[in-house]
């Protein structure tokens, strides 16, 4: 299946010059969709995996079908002051300034197999804080999977130290 004929890609958002790469029309065929998870699930499965972690919003609609095929837990990243539990925080860089994630302290056992997912994979400082949590409570990062990677953005060279799986390229 080629799964980029179902992306539609939306010229000018969020601004002008960017050409959004949208994954709802994939997520709309129930089998596109499908087949999508499977694949990124069969790259899971080679880790032996404990746990799922994706940062909001887009890396819940990934990782919770995952996490669900594995049978294992997911542990959602989101942004500061939504988490109801003791925090840890990270914060990263954007390209107009800085925001930051947050992870239960206790959502990541030491020595945990963790899955992170995401739709997309562009710059890698999403993924890169999420890393640095999950390695920060003494889990191990096994894999990551993205839908997406725009690789003429060099997010993957942050992560060169891991093993990244992504379902499709731009």
């Amino acid at each position: 299946m080629n799964f980029k004929d179902y992306i539609t890609v939306v010229p000018n958002f969020p601004k002008e010059g960017i050409k959004f790469k949208d994954i709802t029309t994939l997520m709309e065929d129930g089998q596109a969709y499908k087949k999508a998870i499977d694949e990124m699930v069969a790259f899971a499965k080679e880790k032996d995996i404990d746990v799922v972690v994706g940062p909001e919003a887009r890396g819940f609609v990934v990782g919770c079908p995952i996490s669900y095929a594995l049978e294992v837990g997911f542990v959602p990243v989101r942004k500061a002051g939504k988490l109801p539990r003791e925090v840890i925080e990270v914060d990263y860089g954007l390209e107009y300034g800085k925001d930051s994630l947050n992870l239960h302290k206790d959502s990541i056992k030491p020595g945990q197999k963790v899955l992170i997912t995401d739709d997309l994979l562009a710059t890698g400082g999403t993924i890169e804080a999420t890393i640095q949590m999950v390695e920060k409570l003494g889990g191990q990062v096994a894999g990551i999977a993205f839908m997406i990677e725009l690789s003429y953005l060099d997010g993957r060279k942050k992560l060169d130290k891991y093993d990244v799986f992504s379902l499709m390229t731009y």
